[in-house]
């Protein structure tokens, strides 16, 4: 008992005597020990990594997971130790609407073949982004968390030590200097000053040897950052497939859905043209109902507006002529690279004339640019009104 209270008296006259130093210190009446500029160098570098390391941190887990209840509930498993539950993810409870939807329209119609299309790509979707949140948590979250967690608390437990043991060390330089002061005036000073010099020199080994194991672990830093550099790469190759597969599964979906947009449209058309002109019924689908198609003449063996070539099966483009009207302005969405002299290649975001011709797949149009002209595929297009 008489121990305890000993020690818990030596404790607060340490408290005291640091107290005393660090606001002499901060009022400019007592002399501070400066670290050396590389050791201050290290420090500066210490904090800045620990700074961008949060806050990199934060905002991935912000991109990852943006429902901040979500996050706010991960971070309570994850600090009872606890497993996660199974989250569904946008996606999937997307395509699950979708499906359940088609089901009531009727999964026979147009809209819901679609709406069960359009469902199963978000379902992917949705799985590739749950795979992706788990790459990127493991690979890149999971390394970040344990250097905040783990070496930065370290880190900044010695430098809480290293600046007890400077306060400590600058004290008893201040109490070796009054002592001397005395001893000028009086002879009877001179024990203050051995038991001075004695603790001196004490403060000065403690100091100097956490200063070595605080600079040892601020160096390592630069570890730290190779190890963060490896986990970033992980990160964005972790990325990289997570759009890949997205941008693979929607031009997957959008051949789907461009093969039945033209059986859709074709439909209307016809409908259209059976009215108008009986003749019509034999003819082909064309690509849209707002492309009117030059009407045939039964009576003659050659379609008007359509060359030898084209009822032969084969297009020379040389041939191909506009229609009197019906022709549209139409936005490129995608780049397009011709298969052969019957196909015009195309760039995203440029501008053309198109028009269908009888007898033409429903898929393709004529598209012209200046001079040039060929078959183009309408889903790569944005009929312009």
């Amino acid at each position: 008992m008489e121990f305890n209270v000993k020690k818990l008296a030596s404790d607060a006259g340490v408290f005291f005597s640091r107290a005393m130093q660090f606001t002499e210190e901060k009022l400019g009446q007592a002399e501070k020990t400066e670290l050396d500029a590389h050791f201050e160098n290290l420090l500066a570098r210490a904090d800045c990594t620990k700074n961008w390391t949060e806050k990199i941190l934060r905002q991935t887990e912000v991109l990852l997971q943006p429902n901040p209840s979500a996050r706010v509930e991960e971070f309570l498993y994850e600090k009872l130790d606890r497993k996660v539950p199974s989250r569904v993810t946008n996606g999937e409870l997307l395509a699950q609407y979708m499906t359940e939807a088609a089901n009531d329209f009727g999964p026979g119609t147009p809209y819901g073949k679609t709406l069960i299309k359009v469902g199963e790509t978000q379902r992917r979707l949705g799985a590739a982004e749950r795979e992706f949140i788990r790459s990127a948590s493991i690979s890149f979250l999971t390394p970040l968390r344990n250097f905040l967690e783990g070496d930065w608390r370290t880190i900044s437990k010695e430098r809480r030590i290293l600046q007890n043991r400077r306060l400590d060390l600058d004290a008893c330089k201040a109490r070796l200097k009054k002592a001397k002061a005395a001893e000028a005036k009086a002879a009877l000073w001179s024990d203050e000053v051995e038991k001075a010099e004695h603790e001196l020199r004490l403060t000065q080994t403690e100091f100097d040897r956490q200063a070595e194991v605080t600079r040892l672990l601020l160096e390592g830093i630069s570890s730290t950052h190779v190890n963060h550099l490896r986990c970033l790469h992980e990160f964005v190759e972790s990325q990289t497939n997570y759009y890949a597969q997205c941008y693979q599964f929607m031009l997957d979906l959008q051949k789907q859905l461009g093969s039945s947009k033209g059986e859709i449209f074709s439909g209307t058309f016809v409908g259209n043209a059976e009215s108008a002109s009986p003749a019509a019924a034999t003819s082909p689908p064309v690509a849209a109902a707002t492309l009117p198609a030059v009407p045939t003449i039964p009576v003659v063996p050659t379609i008007v507006g359509v060359p030898n070539s084209m009822a032969e099966g084969v297009l020379n483009p040389n041939e191909v002529k506009p229609p009197a009207s019906g022709t549209r302005r139409a936005r490129v969405l995608y780049d397009y690279e011709a298969a052969d002299s019957t196909e015009l290649a195309l760039l995203a975001d440029e501008m053309i004339t198109v028009y269908s011709l009888p007898g033409m797949d429903p898929d393709w149009l004529i598209g012209e640019r200046g001079n040039q002209k060929g078959k183009v595929p309408v889903t790569y297009l944005e009929l312009l009104s």
